[in-house]
């Protein structure tokens, strides 16, 4: 019996160690060897250089993050309701360099589209927001990565702009402060639940794009929440002090729509 429990404990270890390779292969986890500032030999114009797996950050078509202006945008009933089902679960945080990740291991639920499940592997911030409406960049953004059994990936990105603190980083307060001179360290803090993490409306933006931190990896279902909440100044400094790194943003510079299609989702009864 001992050794059956043994085996069991090592499998569930072994599953949590592979979902976690699949969501960090994504993603570059050490943020060092690039930069977002705009002057640098190392910032966004020149990412697709720096490695070759990095090419489509430079050649894709379909990189992220666009402007979603209202001429462009189709307006649709078809895509439904986003369909969140998320459960409180272990959580980690990690100072990446350039941000601040909090990750589930072992998920933390899913989102549905198109039938298909996309289990939410980790969030992380952006300072300015990436994504802008109508031209206009926002305060800050909040992504939270789901990932598929066949490996897609889909987003869900959420934008703020000064006003009020937010209720789910106020809960992170602490927590972000004490890995605040930590870097490279997965810090595990608990038993966080997602659900906290508050959307307001039902209208949302749909379109194809990217990662955007290199390797710009294209394909990625992107969900951009219409309504624009709010965070206080204390906050976002909060995140940015975190980080601890020397640039004073961490927002990838708006890409070329090109010929995609771009679908704003507003229910047929109207209301938000």
């Amino acid at each position: 019996m001992k050794q059956l429990t043994a085996f069991f404990k090592l499998f569930f270890f072994i599953s949590l160690l592979l979902l976690a390779c699949l969501t960090r292969a994504q993603e570059v986890d050490d943020e060092r060897e690039f930069s977002y500032k705009e002057d640098s030999d190392v910032g966004p114009a020149h990412w697709g250089e720096i490695r070759p797996e990095w090419k489509e950050c430079s050649s894709g078509k379909m990189q992220s993050p666009i402007d979603l202006l209202n001429e462009r945008v189709e307006v649709v009933s078809h895509l439904g309701k986003l369909k969140r089902s998320y459960k409180p679960s272990g959580a980690t945080l990690i100072n990446r360099g350039h941000d601040i990740m909090l990750r589930w291991p072992g998920g933390a639920g899913h989102i549905q589209i198109n039938g298909t499940l996309y289990q939410l592997r980790q969030l992380h911030w952006h300072s300015p927001s990436e994504h802008t409406i109508n031209g206009r960049r926002f305060d800050m953004e909040v992504h939270l990565v789901h990932q598929s059994d066949n490996n897609r990936t889909a987003v869900i990105g959420i934008m703020y702009k000064i006003g009020r603190p937010d209720s789910f980083l106020s809960m992170m307060k602490h927590d972000l402060e004490s890995i605040a001179e930590m870097r490279d360290v997965e810090k595990f803090i608990g038993n966080i639940d997602p659900k906290l993490i508050k959307l307001g409306s039902r209208k949302y933006y749909r379109y194809i794009g990217s990662l955007t931190t290199p390797p710009c990896t294209q394909n990625i279902i992107w969900t951009i929440v219409r309504k624009v909440r709010t965070v206080s100044r204390q906050q976002i400094e909060l995140i940015r002090d975190a980080v601890h790194d020397d640039s004073e943003a961490n927002a990838r510079p708006i890409q070329p729509v090109h010929e995609r299609l771009v679908e704003l989702y507003r229910p047929r009864d109207g209301s938000n």
